[in-house]
């Protein structure tokens, strides 16, 4: 890896500030975001949608000017620096735009790569191991609109790192893929560090950050709610306990009855897996919640109903709702170090 030269951090933000102009006036998409990140760190950016995530990637990697504040990456300003820096970074956006399907992937990698002048006698070699490590190399000579969407996003993920970039902007990469084709793209990023790239991977997968990333930040209306490692994370809610409960059928009001039932110092979330609903609910009173919780849903039929430890995903729910709800104020940067 192509360092600063002076050890210091990969990418430095000090109190960044994105506003949009909209027709009812201006939308604060960033305010007052300041972290770091260090060189070959494995760096998560967690929040829901339209909590600044990706105008802060568009930031870092010079597609969209700050209104005010400062950020540097690789001690190049995005503003000042940013041809130069446009040479040392790879991005990769969600979706399956930005490839030319009409033509074959070695094709596709060797555009991209002429674009950022290596030439060929450089380009090729290093075109066969890419497609060699994202498991194309027996369909490098296809049409890339014969493939299936996680083998062109395992494209895009060489074409990112067809310029041999210092540091790697990941987008929501795994959105949509099916979990094998996932896990897959997945390894690939976990592999990214070891071959001294700097990652920045936004994500709405808690469960793939955890896995991944040596610290996270959460962020959420464009402010930084929490930043530290995952566990240093679980561990700063140790008053919080988590209730899953299985519901075999729909419930009316089932989450309004709960929130409720916790009030502001708890959370409730429902989701659906294959054919079942579980209900989660996060709450100070632990396992005393349990006989609350069979009064307050009586009319409901209920399977299973256990209580454990939080994980990052419960975590990260508590965050938000403490974010929204004004419950704890802004959190400070913690840097996990």
């Amino acid at each position: 890896m192509r360092d600063r030269g002076d050890g210091g951090p990969a990418v430095e933000v000090r109190n960044l500030r994105r506003v949009y102009r909209v027709k009812a006036g201006e939308r604060v998409a960033l305010d007052s975001v300041s972290f770091s990140v260090e060189q070959g760190e494995l760096f998560g950016i967690l929040g829901p949608n339209g909590a600044g995530k990706t105008t802060l990637v568009r930031v870092l990697s010079t597609l969209l000017h700050p209104t005010s504040g400062t950020a540097r990456v690789l001690g190049l300003d995005v503003v000042g620096g940013q041809r130069q820096l446009r040479r040392r970074i790879g991005i990769l956006f969600g979706g399956e735009r930005g490839l030319y399907t009409r033509v074959t992937a070695r094709q596709n990698l060797r555009y991209f790569a002429g674009l950022y002048g290596i030439p060929r006698r450089t380009a090729d070699p290093r075109i066969d191991r890419l497609l060699h490590d994202v498991g194309l190399a027996d369909r490098a000579d296809e049409k890339v609109e014969t493939y299936s969407r996680g083998m062109k996003q395992r494209l895009h993920l060489a074409r990112v790192l067809v310029h041999d970039p210092d540091i790697v902007f990941l987008d929501e990469p795994t959105i949509g893929l099916d979990p094998i084709v996932a896990r897959e793209v997945r390894r690939l990023i976990t592999g990214l560090p070891q071959r001294g790239k700097t990652v920045l991977l936004t994500s709405h997968y808690m469960f793939e950050a955890e896995a991944l990333c040596r610290r996270v930040m959460v962020v959420d209306s464009g402010h930084v709610v929490a930043l530290d490692t995952p566990e240093a994370l679980r561990r700063g809610h140790p008053d919080m306990a988590c209730v899953d409960v299985d519901l075999l059928e729909s419930a009316p009001d089932v989450e309004a009855r709960m929130r409720r039932l916790v009030g502001a110092e708890g959370a409730v979330s429902l989701r659906t897996e294959g054919e079942r609903q579980i209900l989660t609910v996060q709450s100070t009173k632990g396992a005393d919640l349990v006989p609350e919780l069979h009064h307050a849903l009586a009319d409901c039929r209920l399977g299973v109903v256990s209580v454990r430890e939080p994980t990052l995903e419960d975590v990260y729910v508590r965050l938000v709702s403490e974010s929204r709800h004004g419950a704890a104020g802004r959190a400070p940067e913690r840097t996990g170090r």
